[in-house]
């Protein structure tokens, strides 16, 4: 729900209950505030409260920081009539809902417009002795003067807790959607640097890994597999006469066919295996859980059924090294060394044949 739709009490969950609460917590009582209603049958209130107002504003204005504030004759006008009426509904009888928005307005207000509490907290003090003073000499110091001058003290006290209340809500949902801000802006960064880190590790041409990550991923795969003691696997592909089709046919028939090769090995790997581009024509599969005569019987076998299907001019050369803890495991340069020497040896095989 938006804040616009929503009372200043809704937003900051203060209820008819904790009204009541805070006036009991007050000893503020329904008879006390009786007496400020009757107070209007006594003296000339109407005439009282204007003159409070215009001795409160000749005192405000005459602080520079406070006149800055204000600012122009036209503001002055508008915050006349608001402590007015601001005055009125304090001997107005109805202390209820609206009664309490309109302070807590009143804090927002002055947040907003950059009112420190120290000096609205003068204002009021300055406000409630005025008030006060110019009741006393009306009513004399008389016992009734001191009934309406402890409920005005309370009363007072109730709005200057409401205010300050609000002052301290504001900040704190200042601070909350500043804090979301920096979240989403943390998230936006977060989320844009993991599509960096995509990028530096994938090959823009075929989408498979790139060959600078390769070293480190697949020792980390050979750890694991020492652990556990399972055997890893490396598949090294190099296409066949690729210099050939390059100088016949085009750099553009060249990636078209790099990215044949390298489709048909994401096609054909499983999930858990990393697939890498080594540069130029070569490739490099790394297969957890996987011997050397399983990648013979399933992977290559279909990869070149796959690679045919697309493009039956394409010959690959294949070489296939496994690592295990039978024959002690081997570090990642050695395990490509010779997986690379496995394929150039396939190579050399079907050129012969040839």
């Amino acid at each position: 729900m938006k804040p616009t739709d929503q009372t200043l009490m809704k937003q900051m969950h203060i209820s008819i209950e904790e009204i009541e609460y805070r006036r009991s917590l007050l000893s503020l009582s329904h008879q006390e505030l009786q007496q400020l209603v009757d107070l209007g049958g006594q003296i000339d209130l109407e005439y009282l409260l204007d003159q409070v107002v215009i001795t409160f504003y000749q005192q405000q204005t005459s602080i520079s920081e406070i006149a800055s504030l204000i600012g122009d004759i036209d503001t002055l006008s508008r915050l006349q009539h608001a402590q007015r009426q601001y005055l009125v509904e304090l001997f107005s009888g109805n202390y209820d809902a609206n009664y309490v928005n309109n302070r807590l307005r009143i804090g927002l207000v002055h947040k907003r417009i950059g009112v420190e509490p120290k000096l609205y907290l003068s204002a009021v003090y300055h406000l409630k002795i005025m008030l006060i003073s110019m009741i006393q000499q009306q009513l004399g110091d008389t016992e009734n003067f001191h009934q309406i001058r402890s409920t005005l003290e309370k009363l007072f006290m109730f709005d200057i807790s409401l205010v300050v209340e609000t002052y301290v809500w504001s900040l704190v949902s200042e601070l909350k959607a500043s804090k979301e801000k920096i979240e989403q802006y943390a998230s936006v960064l977060e989320d844009r640097a993991q599509q960096m880190e995509a990028l530096s590790q994938t090959d823009p041409l075929t989408g498979l890994l790139n060959v600078r990550h390769l070293n480190r991923i697949l020792n980390s795969t050979i750890y694991a597999a020492e652990r556990s003691l399972e055997p890893v696997t490396v598949v090294f592909i190099d296409i066949n006469d690729f210099k050939i089709i390059n100088d016949n046919f085009g750099h553009s028939k060249g990636d078209q066919i790099l990215k044949v090769v390298a489709d048909a090995i994401r096609f054909v790997a499983r999930l858990d295996d990393h697939c890498f581009r080594c540069g130029g024509d070569e490739f490099c599969i790394v297969f957890p859980r996987c011997t050397e005569a399983q990648a013979l019987e399933s992977f290559v076998p279909r990869l070149l059924q796959y690679v045919y299907h697309i493009e039956p001019s394409i010959t690959l050369s294949i070489g296939v090294k496994q690592t295990d803890h039978v024959d002690g495991y081997l570090d990642a340069s050695t395990l490509i060394h010779e997986a690379d020497a496995k394929m150039y040896l396939v190579k050399k095989q079907q050129k012969i044949k040839k």
